[in-house]
């Protein structure tokens, strides 16, 4: 694909349960306008990334990963082992390559 976007996500702490048990994926996001072609934006961003994670890769109790349109209280969001408060949150602009990390900080007991 011309204008893919390669991406690595990783799932742990009990993230990877709502993804059928998967902790590590490889995708390509199309270009933006392609899968959501009412965006006024021309660049993928972790916002936009959480709408195609719900729509591709969750497959059970979303409320437990999302919230509105972020990722819930208790999940942890790490761009290139980085906490993505550095980088602007849902804002921030994702590159070819990058890792996101989810990692569930929230455990039963």
């Amino acid at each position: 694909m011309a204008d893919a976007l390669k991406l690595q996500l990783q799932f742990g702490g009990g993230a990877e349960l709502l993804f059928d048990k998967i902790k590590k994926r490889e995708i390509e996001l199309p270009q933006l306008n392609i899968y959501l072609p009412d965006s006024t934006d021309n660049k993928w961003t972790i916002r936009h990334l959480l709408v195609w994670i719900k729509d591709n890769l969750l497959r059970e109790r979303p409320e437990l990963f999302l919230q509105g349109d972020s990722v819930r209280p208790g999940i942890l969001v790490l761009v290139n082992d980085a906490d993505w408060e550095l980088f602007g949150e849902l804002d921030y602009e994702l590159k070819n390559n990058d890792i996101i990390m989810f990692i569930s900080t929230l455990h039963g007991g």
